[in-house]
């Protein structure tokens, strides 16, 4: 379903919207100009919008503490690497197993990858967040928290202020009732937990009804996962990481997670497979302090594809591994079986 304008405006006015924590006048201004200019959004559309947003300490609170920057290695894997997570992945994996083989077919993407991000995202679809999805993007956008680096944080600020503006895009061209969903703390939502940009960029309709929906179309969400994988550049049948040694001494910490290194070169600086790999694929070096010490990783071109999904090296390696224990039935290690809440 499609709004005209006019009734798009007229329903948000009846959605008895929450007043938002006071903005700045001349950020609101900033944005509303930057908005119309770039979205051709109004100041009525924007104003209408922000009035249904509200600011969230709560928020502020998780952004200011997220897994990937409070954990190290050894205490972020045993979030995602349970028994009753791979457990259930496989279970989804059966029961999707037709559709799921449907998409790698299309793509390229292997099944368990497209099952491991849903897992390590929302577990299967229990855990989908609870915060408000256009409060977060307000709250962030207007209101970031201190990081004591003033670019930074406007950096960030710009990056969620934008993603404001496209969920007020998304809500218009999807029919998607954003005020009255919830998601993560950083606005991302539905099965796949996809931020309105990329909801906008890369959502696809998989069951072929003429709409793209990830809160309750698994075709969809399955088809949307791997094109996101496939515009950043998955390559069919090549690796994600491989377990690294490294010679005593040796250190090197590359700036990017982007697979620039061959093979000798990362030799040449101390660095190699811990078994022999039978190609030379460019990769980059990632270093994690895990349960039984510092551990080594050599990420090729399909490892940086999944942390276009989340910058975090962390986060796409307990994809990976999560995805090879779901697909292959590996033991996983001895840790605890309480899903996290995202």
């Amino acid at each position: 379903m499609r709004f005209a304008p006019v009734f798009f405006l007229a329903a948000l006015a009846l959605a008895n919207p929450v007043s938002a924590a006071e903005t700045d006048p001349a950020a609101k201004a900033a944005f509303v100009a930057e908005a119309g200019k770039k979205y051709r959004l109004s100041a009525e559309e924007i104003d209408t919008w922000l009035a249904q947003a509200t600011y969230r300490q709560s928020i502020v609170t998780a952004m200011s503490r997220p897994a990937e920057r409070a954990k190290p290695w050894r205490d972020y894997r045993p979030i995602f690497m349970t028994d009753a997570r791979i457990a259930a992945g496989r279970r989804f994996l059966e029961e999707n197993r037709a559709e799921l083989q449907k998409v790698e077919a299309a793509t390229g993407v292997p099944k368990q990858y497209i099952v491991a991000i849903i897992g390590v995202e929302t577990f299967y679809g229990r855990i989908m967040g609870s915060h408000k999805v256009l409060d977060a993007l307000y709250t962030l956008g207007f209101h970031y928290p201190k990081l004591g680096d003033a670019q930074r944080e406007a950096m960030r600020g710009a990056f969620f202020r934008d993603e404001l503006a496209q969920s007020l895009l998304l809500a218009r061209e999807e029919g998607l009732d954003i005020p009255g969903h919830t998601g993560s703390y950083a606005g991302a939502m539905g099965w796949g937990q996809f931020m309105p940009s990329s909801y906008r960029a890369y959502a696809k309709d998989g069951d072929g009804d003429g709409k793209r929906d990830l809160f309750g179309s698994l075709p969809d969400v399955f088809a949307s996962v791997a094109n996101y994988f496939v515009a950043h550049g998955w390559e069919p049948g090549n690796p994600v990481v491989a377990r690294a040694t490294a010679n005593e001494g040796a250190v090197f910490a590359p700036p990017t997670l982007e697979p620039l290194y061959g093979l000798a070169e990362l030799g040449e600086k101390g660095f190699r497979p811990a078994e022999a790999l039978g190609h030379d694929a460019p990769a980059t070096l990632v270093t994690l302090e895990g349960a039984a010490g510092t551990e080594h990783w050599l990420g090729f071109k399909n490892f940086y594809v999944i942390t276009r999904y989340n910058r975090s090296p962390m986060y796409a390696l307990a994809v990976h591994q999560l995805a090879e224990a779901v697909a292959a039935g590996e033991a996983p290690a001895a840790v605890a079986e309480t899903p996290a809440a995202l």
